[in-house]
């Protein structure tokens, strides 16, 4: 049995989980009204997961989850609102160090989460097995010289950007330089944290990142992690010509390809496919397949449950690009990593903190 501390105001939304985190389903499940209700059962109940509600009166989420992460930590997850200020608390959470979060589908008090049970049903479980990040570890401590660097980089003077070129007709790829292509799902918000930000405003090659996540969340965390990176980052809603020194987010609750234009090859939204996860990296990466030689490719898939990216990402080690796992060491769910390690396809498999140089060192 997973033992489960759901911490929630609503009594409905309270009824409504225990009933989904049922003992049928290999659950035992309690339930706390506030945050410091939560806080004193967390010491009796001492639970493998925590579900805990953002906006409630007393102690209210994010309070009661610094306590957590301070004085007994466990995995916990977020449930938050599909708003814009509702993403925003959700990825300070996950810098904190919560390791997912659940998204009602219907407002703050959701009618409808039976609708997306069996997502509750499987965080909870990839939740019970991950590794807890502790306020984010490296991100948290080079924060304060990322927003100096980051200041200085975006008031210098840009250099003139180095399109990806358009593939001639008939031909299968383009030489001019290369992409990066990021896959990462569950624990991804803090791991791309260890990552992105190290990466200097010269990188020559743009990279392109798709991070399972709703729609309404992808734009505020392309703008957060806009705030720490020397790269501008910007989510992808329409088609957008890849340059480097750009970063770019697959706006969630779609997929994004690339394409090819005259002016060269452009990233695009697209509506989501019959996947099981968006947005797809699958797809991502055989688009890129298409348009760019693999030996100008460089896969990096990271945390998350499920094995959404290794089989593509396989082929662009098999085609003579080269691909990055992360290790089992720093993942919160080791799951994509460790699909893409058993088909064959990882290069190289490295902790989250290690995968910045290793790009710096292959471009």
């Amino acid at each position: 049995m997973i033992k489960v501390l759901v911490i929630e105001d609503s009594a409905l939304m309270r009824k409504y989980l225990k009933e989904i985190l049922s003992p049928a389903r290999g659950f035992e499940t309690y339930t706390a009204r506030n945050g410091q209700d939560g806080l004193e059962q967390l010491r009796v109940i001492n639970p493998d997961v925590i579900t805990l509600d953002i906006n409630m009166p007393v102690m209210d989420g994010m309070t009661c989850l610094s306590h957590i992460m301070t004085e007994n930590p466990k995995p916990v997850i977020m449930v938050s609102s599909l708003t814009e200020a509702g993403a925003a608390v959700t990825l300070e959470a996950m810098n904190l160090g919560a390791v997912d979060y659940l998204a009602k589908p219907g407002g703050t008090v959701s009618l409808n989460l039976k609708d997306v049970e069996d997502q509750i049903i499987a965080k909870v479980k990839a939740a019970s097995k991950a590794r807890i990040r502790r306020s984010s570890g490296l991100s948290q401590r080079l924060r304060q010289q990322r927003e100096n660097d980051v200041a200085k980089a975006k008031t210098a003077a840009p250099s003139r950007p180095t399109t990806i070129s358009r593939v001639a007709a008939g031909a299968k790829a383009s030489d001019a330089t290369g992409l990066v292509l990021i896959g990462v799902s569950t624990g991804g918000p803090g791991t791309l944290e260890d990552i992105l930000p190290l990466l200097p405003a010269s990188f020559p090659w743009p990279v392109l990142v798709c991070q399972h996540m709703p729609g309404s969340f992808t734009g505020v965390f392309a703008q957060r992690m806009n705030g720490i990176c020397a790269l501008t980052v910007q989510e992808v809603s329409k088609p957008t010509q890849i340059q480097a020194g750009n970063i770019y987010i697959a706006k969630g609750d779609a997929d994004m390809v690339l394409v090819n234009r005259p002016t060269g090859l452009h990233a695009t939204s697209v509506p989501s496919d019959k996947s099981l996860w968006h947005p797809s990296v699958d797809r991502m990466v055989a688009s890129a397949l298409e348009h760019v030689k693999a030996h100008n490719l460089i896969g990096v898939q990271l945390t998350g449950m499920g094995y959404d990216g290794a089989e593509h990402m396989a082929r662009i080690k098999q085609g003579g690009g080269k691909t990055i796992a992360e290790s089992e060491a720093s993942c919160v769910v080791f799951g994509m990593p460790k699909e893409l390690i058993e088909r064959g396809g990882a290069s190289i498999v490295l902790p989250s903190e290690s995968i910045a140089e290793q790009l710096l060192k292959w471009v």
